[in-house]
Formats: C-alpha cells, structure tokens, sequence
C-alpha cells in the first residue's frame, strides 16, 4: 500500500515536471487572436465600393465579423468586434471608407458596426456548443449572424433617416443579399477548414 502511493506521488510529480501547468489567466493567446480579428477587420474597411442610392456600402467587413464568431468562439470572437468598434470610436479611422468617431456610430450606418459584436457571439455560440459541427451548422450559423447585420444595421437606419419598411428593404438589404450570400458560404467555408481553436490553448 505504501508502496502505491510512493509511486502514484512520484507520477505526479514527474507529470509536474514533464508538463508545466498553466497559471489561470496567464494564456494570452486568445487575447492576440481577439486583437488579431480586429485588425484584420480594420484592415479590410478601405475597401468599399460605394451605391449611389444607399449609403450602405459593400465591403469586406462582414465577411471578417463572421469569422470571427466561429473560430474564436462568443466571447473572444465578440471582443473581438468590440476593440474594433472602440479603437474606431476613439477616432481611429479603421471604419468603411475611412471612417471613425462616435458620430459614425451613432450615423445612418451605426447599427452595422454594433451588430458585430452581437452577431460574432451569436454565430459563435451556435457553433462551439456543437463538438464537430459539420458545414451546414457554419452555414446556418453564419446566416443568422448575416440576419443579425441585417436586423441592428437597418433597424438603427430606419430610426435614423425615417425611411420607411419598403425603402429600407429596397435600399439597404435586397441589393446586398447575393454578395453577402457569397461571403457567408464563403466565411463558412474557411471557418470550417482552418482550426484556430487548437492554438488559441
């Protein structure tokens, strides 16, 4: 008996030694991945192509926030969008087309930005409460993110210009759906193949 427990004290301790534990809140690496996504965010808002009859542009951005949710998860990939939100509203021109400050945000446009966040948590909590989810569960997931956009982006138009359901609709959210269709097959598709989960540890 005593001899098992000298053995089982000396595995453990030989583990210690062989695997060093990690100190709890010492893992940064999901913190520079959150940073990372934020910048890659910043980095693709100059391209824009602008629509004379909306001031709704396309751009890149979504295609990013998407991505975000489903490989860093709800919360990272939310914080995520939330430094990118904050760093632009602190008068860094890291929005579409150049843009920064408060009054981008709180503009025709400002839903959008805020619907990042929310849509990355939301798309991440599908997908990572699901142990190998398939490219149907990113699809699906990556159109309720794309509703989410949609929903916050031109609800908050709406209260802001006083534009009416119709113009709305026919505005800001018809012209959008093919290309944003293709960056959600898109987004779902690279988010299923590049695992960051396995580096963020």
């Amino acid at each position: 008996m005593a001899k098992t427990k000298k053995k089982t004290v000396k595995s453990k301790i030989n583990k210690n030694i062989t695997q060093p534990q990690q100190i709890p809140g010492s893992n940064l690496k999901p913190l520079i991945f959150a940073a990372l996504f934020a910048a890659l965010t910043a980095a693709v808002a100059p391209f824009k192509i602008p629509l004379g009859f909306t001031p709704v542009p396309i751009t890149l951005q979504t295609l990013v926030v998407l991505m975000s949710g489903a490989m860093l998860g709800p919360y990272y990939g939310a914080l995520a969008m939330i430094l990118y939100v904050v760093v632009g509203a602190l008068g860094l021109p890291v929005f579409a087309g150049g843009g920064s400050g408060i009054g981008a945000i709180l503009g025709p446009t400002g839903g959008y930005l805020i619907s990042y966040f929310i849509a990355a948590f939301v798309i991440g909590k599908y997908l990572w409460a699901r142990k190998n989810p398939k490219y149907l569960d990113y699809v699906i997931a990556m159109i309720a993110g794309t509703i989410i956009i949609y929903a916050l982006g031109a609800g908050w138009g709406m209260v802001v210009t006083g534009l009416g359901v119709m113009a709305i609709l026919g505005g800001w959210v018809l012209p959008f759906i093919i290309g944003d269709t293709i960056k959600l097959l898109a987004s779902a598709y690279i988010s299923k193949n590049i695992d960051i989960k396995k580096y963020m540890r």
